[in-house]
Order: structure tokens, then C-alpha cells, then sequence
């Protein structure tokens, strides 16, 4: 097989993953709520941080001991609400690619039978994602800055399935962790194939939404600034469900990546798909 037709191999395999991953989505709406729910905790930390961070001027004369604790309890609470309802999305997600028909309060329900171990993966992520953060600054040093962002491209592959695990395995964050990257070198190509399929179908539904919207709302504000306002606004909350889509979309395909891992069956919904990386 030349590059050419393994690259085509790839993307073909890639798109195929995530019209499966929106087909198991479709067929249970509920599954939603998580991300938006998700999405508003993150609001509500932001402002609860923010805040007095700059009322206080906390960071005005660059980071100090004191200045460095408030960060990492930031990191920490983001990362945690997020974590904790991804736990909730994919314990649902599970349910629903065993058969069953979950809800809402069977997600939120697993996530906080784990909570204890979502704790510890949260300041393990939050310490990461400040030493990533501190790496990527480094405005005088694009060196740095390239490891910083190398780095952070493998965290996040090497963490893909680490809730899945945390959700579905009675182990601790770090033992997640181990559990995700050995996982993750038995199916990388279908891991990355599945988040680049994912990734690139909804940044393509996201172009094309946002050049038609706000197009359209720049030809109708030659007629009507309100009118211009309203449909920019709409095109505005149309990318934002986008965006919660699309992490529900990934949070469905975790799920079955790891159902298929650990018990080697396509999981419903994915029958006919190659979730593990051919051996060469």
C-alpha cells in the first residue's frame, strides 16, 4: 500500500467513525445535557476566579507563591467540573452502547460514586496543564514553545481514555493514566483517526456555518442593523451547540474505543468499523 492510499485509508476510516459516533449520539439526545451542563460550570468558575483576581490584582507583579496557589486551585476546579462531567457523559454513553437507555441522573449518579478518584485525575491534569501553559508562554523562545505544544498534542492522546476507565474500572488517576497509554498503543490509529475525524467534521460544519451566518447577517445589516444583530446572535448560540456536540462526540467515541479494548467486540452502533489499528 502506497502513503497515498494509507492516507486515504485514514481519513476514509476517520469520517466513518464519527458519522457512527453521531449515529449512537442521535439515537439518545439526553446525552447532551452533560456537555451543557459541562459548559456552564466552566462559566460559573471563570467568573468566581476572575473576579477577584482582578479586583485584587493578583497577578499586576508576575507570579508569586501566593499567585501560583490561586492558579493551580483554578486549573484544579476547571479541570474538575469538566472531568467529572465528562465522567457522568460517558457512563451514559456505556449504557447506551450496552442497550440500554440511560439518564441523566444514571451519568451524574457513576460520576459520583468516582469522585474521589476524579479529584486526583483533576490535580494531576491541572498540574500538567500549568507546566503545558508556562511552556507555551514562552514568548522569547520558540523552541519552548513548540515542546511545550508537542507535549501537549501527546498528553492529550495519552489521556484519550483515561474517563472511560475512571468511570467503568475501580483503579485510582494514576493507575487510569497507565491503563489509557497502554490502551491507547494497542488502538492509536483509530484513536487519532477518530479525533481527527471528529475534530475535522465539526471545524468544517463550523466554517461553513459561520461563513453563511455572518455573511448573511453583513448583507442584511445594509438593510437592518437589528435584524443584522439578531442573525449573528443565532449564529453565535448555532456554533456554541455546535461546539457541545462535538464534545459529546468525543466523549461517545472514548466510550466505544474503550468498550472495544477491554472486551474486543464492536460495540452497537460501531458494527462493520475497524476501532483497532491494523497490524503490520
Amino acid at each position: 500500500m502506497t502513503w497515498g492510499q494509507a492516507m486515504f485509508e485514514k481519513i476514509s476510516r476517520s469520517w466513518e467513525l464519527a458519522k457512527a459516533s453521531a449515529s449512537v449520539l442521535n439515537s439518545d439526545r439526553e446525552l447532551l445535557v452533560f456537555p451543557v451542563v459541562s459548559a456552564i460550570c466552566v462559566l460559573v468558575v471563570l467568573a468566581t476566579f476572575m473576579i477577584p483576581a482582578v479586583a485584587f490584582k493578583l497577578f499586576a507583579d508576575g507570579y508569586s507563591a501566593g499567585s501560583l496557589a490561586f492558579a493551580f486551585a483554578f486549573y484544579f476546579c476547571q479541570y474538575f467540573v469538566i472531568i467529572f462531567c465528562n465522567c457522568a457523559l460517558v457512563s451514559a454513553a456505556m449504557i447506551r452502547l450496552e442497550g440500554g437507555n440511560p439518564t441523566v441522573a444514571d451519568g451524574f449518579n457513576a460520576a459520583r460514586s468516582r469522585i474521589g478518584a476524579i479529584a486526583g485525575y483533576a490535580a494531576i491534569a491541572a498540574t500538567v496543564g500549568m507546566i503545558l501553559k508556562a511552556l507555551k508562554d514562552r514568548d522569547n523562545n520558540f523552541i519552548v514553545r513548540l515542546i511545550g505544544g508537542a507535549l501537549g498534542a501527546a498528553w492529550t492522546m495519552a489521556t484519550f481514555l483515561v474517563v472511560p476507565v475512571l468511570v467503568a474500572e475501580n483503579v485510582g488517576p494514576m493507575d487510569a493514566l497507565k491503563r489509557s497509554v497502554a490502551m491507547f498503543k494497542r488502538t492509536w490509529g483509530e484513536s487519532a483517526a477518530g479525533m481527527a475525524g471528529i475534530g475535522l467534521a465539526c471545524f468544517v460544519a463550523m466554517l461553513a456555518l459561520g461563513a453563511a451566518g455572518f455573511g448573511l447577517a453583513y448583507v442584511l445589516s445594509l438593510v437592518s442593523s437589528a435584524l443584522a444583530v439578531l442573525i449573528g446572535a443565532v449564529t453565535v448560540l448555532a456554533l456554541l451547540a455546535l461546539a457541545v456536540y462535538q464534545s459529546a462526540l468525543g466523549s461517545v467515541y472514548s466510550a466505544a474505543l474503550y468498550r472495544y479494548a477491554v472486551d474486543g467486540e464492536v460495540p452497537r452502533g460501531f458494527e462493520g468499523l475497524a476501532l483497532e489499528a491494523p497490524r503490520r
